[in-house]
């Protein structure tokens, strides 16, 4: 059982922002709990109280116990306390630790140290449920981003932990792989495993939950049983800002794309090293002043056709011409503006408003504001963006941007981590 105690918490800094106020709440065995709410609200903060990582990893100012079987987390080395919590985080490149797919569904296991034949056996296994023996041997850095997600919850499931907590799993995940994620889910909810999941994408959740924990300000808003959560109206999971539970498919309107130009790629190629080809395009236009879905399961190529484009792959092979004109790479680089999938790799400077100023051609402190506003992160402005949510800190990638004015915008799974607002 796990017991949260008059729990208080705020990062160091004296930021507010995805602290907790007065937590109180008990988890019994088994149950699989969602944590939902706005960006910011504090459902990552609580995942990291119960894997220990605050105040172990993450400083603050924390009051209160979180139990664990009767044991103080905080008092426990973290060692200790991963043999009854497997983790897998918002953004999965922060957790592994080998180069290759098979060593990291391993490594938990021989940190542990299990015996060798067991390793072998619990690592073919879990390939085996997940249906993932097609990733095994990968080079982990060639993968896709939902590809490491499936890599990294799998990794979890073999050290065979009697807890789990996930932070936003699905965010990099296509339909087919969310519904893999589901079906672990399931798996790990028959063996009884206790998992606790901070979650804005809802809807592949509504058969698996128990209990939804609704946060809002760091404070426990609501704690509904999950049938009653369910039940709550379209108009009233709005108000709460959260995603829907029911997908609504819409009809596709066709309509015309006015252009007063076009893009155009001729025999382009790329390929990882070693690996086959990741993207082998002969012909493709694109139209200017246009919005352009590019869609595809996980590991289609999607990003590294972006990359590509965008001139940020040195061994891409092939021609880019807008209107008619050839752009080399480095034309390119300065042309495109790319908001990557991991946006921690693009986010350098000590304050959200200088991240904006260092995007312009020439700084416009009133245009970032302005553009700040649009995206509900002027209160932010002043705040570091890496002690920003994870929801927030997209915003602020995608605020910049805007702000570059480059001709071509390419966003790489923009509403990852994202909630309804």
């Amino acid at each position: 059982m796990i017991e949260l105690r008059n729990i208080n918490f705020r990062y160091a800094g004296g930021t507010d922002a995805g602290g907790l106020v007065n937590i109180d709440l008990i988890i019994p065995d088994g149950q699989i709990i969602l944590l939902c709410g706005q960006s910011g609200c504090g459902k990552t903060t609580l995942t990291r109280l119960v894997n220990g990582l605050i105040p172990n990893y993450y400083e603050g100012e924390l009051s209160g116990e979180v139990l664990l079987d009767g044991k103080n987390i905080s008092r426990l080395p973290l060692y200790e306390t991963a043999k009854y919590v497997g983790s897998v985080f918002q953004n999965p490149r922060t957790q592994f630790f080998t180069v290759d797919s098979t060593s990291e569904l391993a490594f938990g296991c021989e940190n542990q140290g299990l015996p060798e034949e067991e390793i072998i056996q619990r690592v073919k296994s879990t390939a085996e449920q997940f249906d993932m023996d097609n990733l095994l041997g990968k080079n982990i850095f060639s993968l896709s981003g939902g590809e490491k997600q499936k890599i990294a919850c799998a990794s979890v499931s073999a050290s065979n932990p009697p807890i789990i907590v996930l932070d936003e799993p699905s965010s990099n995940l296509d339909m087919s792989a969310t519904k893999d994620l589901s079906r672990m889910i399931q798996i790990w909810k028959q063996q009884g495993k206790t998992v606790i999941i901070a979650e804005h994408r809802l809807y592949y959740l509504k058969e698996l939950i128990d209990r939804v924990i609704y946060l809002k300000d760091g404070k426990i808003e609501k704690d509904y049983p999950a049938l009653e959560a369910l039940k709550l109206s379209v108009t009233q999971q709005a108000e709460m800002g959260l995603r829907p539970f029911d997908l609504e498919i819409f009809p596709v309107v066709a309509h015309s794309v006015a252009s007063s130009g076009s893009i155009e790629c001729e025999n382009f190629h790329f390929a990882y090293t070693k690996q086959r080809d990741a993207l082998d395009i002969d012909s493709l236009s694109l139209p200017q002043a246009g919005i352009i879905a590019v869609i595809g399961h996980n590991g289609a190529g999607k990003s590294t056709l972006s990359r590509c484009l965008c001139g940020l792959e040195k061994h891409c092979k092939g021609i880019v011409k807008i209107d008619g004109k050839p752009y080399n790479r480095k034309q390119r680089l300065s042309l495109c503006y790319m908001v990557m999938q991991d946006v921690n790799h693009q986010l350098f400077t000590e304050s959200t408003e200088e991240e904006m100023l260092i995007s312009m051609s020439e700084p416009a402190p009133d245009k970032a504001d302005t553009i700040l506003d649009r995206l509900d992160l002027l209160q932010f402005k002043e705040r570091h963006p890496m002690a920003l949510s994870g929801g927030q800190k997209q915003r602020v990638a995608i605020a910049t941007a805007l702000v570059s004015e480059r001709k071509i915008l390419v966003l790489d799974e923009p509403t990852s981590g994202l909630d309804l607002q």
